[in-house]
């Protein structure tokens, strides 16, 4: 079959095949260019919006560490409170009765002189008074930090303040009234230190 059969046979001459082919090949070469195109022109978007964005990101990263740099000084100095803080508590904790054993000391250089001038004399009346002021003096002190004598005798029995020892009978007062006091009781700033020991009345 020659080629104007097969142009016959085909219903279109060879030549149109190439035109089409041709068309169809600059057709792709366009799509290909203008989509390189648009990739480029997409590219170079991104790259423009990268750089417009660096200084920021450089500005957050300065922060950040700047913010971080804060951080470990404020902890360090939270810990040097903390070991100055734990220090004063044990140094506290270790003379918290200076201030007491302080206010002693007087009593304790009276009793020394008291003792002194009673192994040279027989005046028993001056030594006895000479003793009583000092116990006077201590309960001063003692009194000063917050130490008070309980006064139980009369009082309704308490179990909080009282340790009964014995029940007796008693015409002067009614039953569960303390009649005796064998023991002082002590409060320490409204806190028992020591229950009184008392007798009550049955």
């Amino acid at each position: 079959m020659n080629a104007e059969q097969k142009e016959q046979a085909n219903g279109r001459p060879e030549t149109d095949v190439e035109t089409n082919e041709q068309e169809a090949g600059a057709t792709y070469d366009a799509g290909a260019s203008a989509e390189g195109a648009a990739d480029t022109e997409q590219a170079t978007g991104q790259s423009e919006a990268q750089e417009a964005v660096y200084p920021e990101v450089e500005e957050l990263k300065k922060q950040a560490e700047e913010n971080h740099q804060r951080f470990l000084r404020a902890q360090a100095d939270f810990d040097n409170f903390r070991r100055r803080t734990q220090k004063e508590k044990e140094e506290f904790a270790k003379y918290a009765s200076f201030k007491l054993v302080e206010q002693l000391l007087p009593v304790v250089d009276n009793f020394d002189r008291a003792l002194a001038a009673s192994k040279g004399s027989s005046d028993y009346e001056a030594l006895t008074k000479g003793i009583d002021m000092i116990f006077r003096q201590l309960e001063q002190v003692l009194t000063s930090e917050g130490l008070q004598k309980m006064e139980a005798v009369g009082q309704p029995f308490n179990p909080e303040y009282h340790q009964a020892i014995m029940q007796v009978e008693s015409d002067e007062y009614e039953e569960g009234i303390v009649v005796e006091e064998v023991q002082a009781g002590y409060l320490l700033k409204d806190k028992v230190i020591r229950p009184a020991m008392v007798k009550v009345s049955s």
